[in-house]
């Protein structure tokens, strides 16, 4: 049976005919046409589905589209702002923090995550709140720069300016 649902993502409302087992995941692919979020395991264990929902770090694969109604979903799309790129996104670029770039959105976004609740992470806990995004491609050790070169360039940045994407007004 299906339920019409409205979501909010990237600040675009969308109002879907939704079943209750389609997953976040499968709507943001297929009914968003967005890349980001990728499919890897299934079951939210490996982290390349994460997006933010209302701001917190989400595993889009094993949440109901149908729980987010009317609720903030961002994706990587959805962290740039006015053309540019995000700081966050800037310093994964920098850093060459991506292979095959598989994890990369989730690791974004889990970054992201942790740098609004915690604007100045110390090591020990940045590898901590990345430990359940997996890397199959052995970049660890760039992506542990990106965060630490991502908290640098946030620093420089009002905090007005530094989530805009996150917090403008979705009306």
């Amino acid at each position: 049976m299906n339920q019409r649902v409205v979501l909010v993502v990237n600040g675009q409302s969308k109002t879907l005919d939704l079943t209750s087992e389609a997953s976040l995941l499968q709507v943001l692919r297929n009914d968003f046409l967005l890349n980001s979020p990728k499919y890897g395991c299934g079951l939210g264990e490996c982290g390349s589905c994460t997006v933010l929902v209302d701001g917190q770090a989400t595993r889009s694969c094993v949440v109901p589209a149908t729980q987010v109604e009317q609720r903030r979903i961002t994706t990587l799309e959805g962290l740039s702002f006015a053309g540019a790129i995000h700081p966050i996104q800037q310093a994964f670029i920098e850093q060459q923090a991506a292979q095959c770039g598989y994890c990369l959105s989730g690791m974004i976004m889990m970054t992201v995550s942790l740098l609004m609740r915690n604007p100045n992470p110390e090591l020990e806990q940045i590898k901590n709140e990345l430990s359940g995004n997996l890397c199959r491609c052995g970049t660890h050790i760039e992506i542990l720069r990106a965060v630490k070169r991502a908290i640098e360039l946030c620093s420089s940045s009002s905090p007005d300016d530094l989530f805009k994407p996150l917090t403008c007004d979705l009306n």
